[in-house]
């Protein structure tokens, strides 16, 4: 019973996470689901690749939340969202099978390595100078390709990569964070499909997987999420989010280095 308690409290946190600073729940899940799975005694083989597509399956009720919440607020692009939808998906559905293939401990180094990229973006408030205008659909097709395929490698909405590039091309923060959101959507349903084919055939997974997600989890974190992520979202014009981006920051520091710990220790 704890650890289905354990699933509703990072639910909660996720998706209120994910609202406010318009960045990925995976963030908190993956290290957070890892050592979970540890507890339940899955195979050390699959315990990143099992976090990384239950997140990814996570994030779907949780960025069709956040992304209604940030719409009655007129600030989700939805022309932007079409462009790079396509290259959101091709990048996301392919990276996963990257993934798939790629051992725990590489996979594990990558993610935390990125997670300090954006810790370290959050904490110093870096912010590209607004220097020009929205590429072509060409230009917006591949930069959805790059942005799907970091984002199923670490099982994130794509908000620590969407709203830097959408802030240099000039638009507004608020409209940034709220594209992003809705960008979420088809990276989530494109990864999660891509984590189940890959995992598939697998071995060894758990009961009540669907390839490598483990659907009880997604079901209790979604549950959940799905309420926090409209809060999170609304509250984004009233509290002082640089300062909860600093604090943010440094839990994703110590959340990544748990998980590596956890996994050279399986």
């Amino acid at each position: 019973m704890e650890i289905w308690w354990a699933f509703l409290i990072l639910g909660a946190v996720v998706g209120f996470v994910a609202g406010l600073l318009g960045v990925g729940g995976g963030a908190i899940m993956v290290p957070v689901l890892t050592s979970l799975f540890v507890t339940l005694n899955f195979l050390p083989e699959h315990l990143l690749h099992m976090a990384l597509a239950t997140s990814m399956a996570s994030i779907i009720l949780t960025s069709i939340a956040s992304a209604r919440t940030h719409q009655k607020h007129q600030a989700v692009l939805w022309p932007v969202v079409r462009l790079m939808s396509t290259g959101i998906v091709l990048g996301t559905f392919g990276a996963t099978f990257i993934a798939s293939l790629l051992p725990t401990l590489p996979l594990a180094i990558f993610f935390s390595c990125f997670m300090a990229y954006v810790a370290l973006q959050l904490l110093l408030n870096i912010k590209p100078k607004p220097s020009r205008g929205l590429p072509g659909a060409l230009g917006m097709t591949a930069t959805g390709v790059g942005i799907g395929g970091i984002s199923a490698l670490v099982a994130i909405g794509g908000g620590s990569l969407t709203v830097p590039f959408l802030t240099w091309c000039n638009v507004r923060v608020q409209q940034a964070i709220g594209t992003s959101a809705a960008i979420g959507l088809p990276i989530a349903l494109s990864g999660s499909i891509g984590y189940a084919i890959a995992g598939w055939e697998q071995v060894g997974l758990p009961q009540f997987s669907l390839g490598y997600i483990y659907l009880p989890a997604v079901l209790l974190i979604s549950a959940v999420s799905f309420f926090t992520a409209p809060l999170g979202a609304s509250l984004a014009h009233k509290l002082p989010v640089p300062t909860l981006k600093k604090i943010f920051a440094l839990l994703l520091l110590g959340l990544s280095a748990k998980m590596l710990h956890t996994i050279l220790g399986s």
